[in-house]
């Protein structure tokens, strides 16, 4: 992957458009997560149910507070602290920047800190935090090589080949809640700490 890559995605998420790109679980499908009309793009080109929220990816947790995408109590913080930058999301009370469209009007959006170093590039050169879905068509497997990106999902978007990921999706966890939404990577380890506090 080279710079002028990085580039050219970054460009695309500023100008409204799609990025598909590499992180640590499979291949994720990006926009810029505060513009409605660019999440809808994304809920189209995956044929995804308007009812199912989708994360935003930040380049550090600390990120999403002090742009105020989120609150986040003092148990969340430490939970990132232990866990983010990781194959985690973490759902966090959202403010008012974060459109609905985004969380299926719920009051929370799910945040994730990608560990991997073209998903933290391009956050940092876009300078906005991006969706974090996979990019493949809803009911479809995800991706691990761009190869294995829906056809249809790849024309629609500048493409970051990053080679295969490891292809075990995040896990999902509300610490309101105490609720692991989906088992994913450190599943276990996750749950361990939420019982140890």
């Amino acid at each position: 992957m080279q710079p002028d890559d990085l580039d050219r995605a970054a460009t695309a998420i500023r100008e409204g458009g799609l990025v598909v790109y590499p992180t640590e679980t499979v291949y994720g499908l990006g926009a810029d997560a505060l513009e409605a009309d660019a999440v809808e793009r994304v809920f189209a080109v995956k044929g995804r149910d308007r009812a199912k929220p989708i994360s935003l990816a930040v380049p550090r947790f600390g990120a999403a507070l002090e742009a105020g995408y989120v609150d986040a109590t003092d148990r969340e913080r430490a939970f990132a602290d232990a866990f983010l930058p990781g194959p985690v999301t973490l759902l966090c009370k959202r403010r008012e920047v974060v459109p609905d469209v985004l969380t299926a009007a719920r009051d929370r959006v799910g945040i994730r800190v990608p560990d991997c170093e073209p998903a933290l590039a391009l956050l940092e050169r876009a300078d906005r935090p991006i969706t974090a879905t996979s990019a493949n068509r809803s009911g479809e497997p995800s991706a691990r090589r761009v190869a294995e990106v829906t056809e249809s999902v790849r024309d629609a978007a500048v493409v970051l080949d990053g080679g295969e990921t490891p292809g075990t999706e995040s896990t999902v966890v509300d610490l309101s809640t105490e609720t692991i939404h989906r088992r994913g990577a450190l599943a276990d380890e996750i749950e361990a700490w939420i019982d140890a506090r």
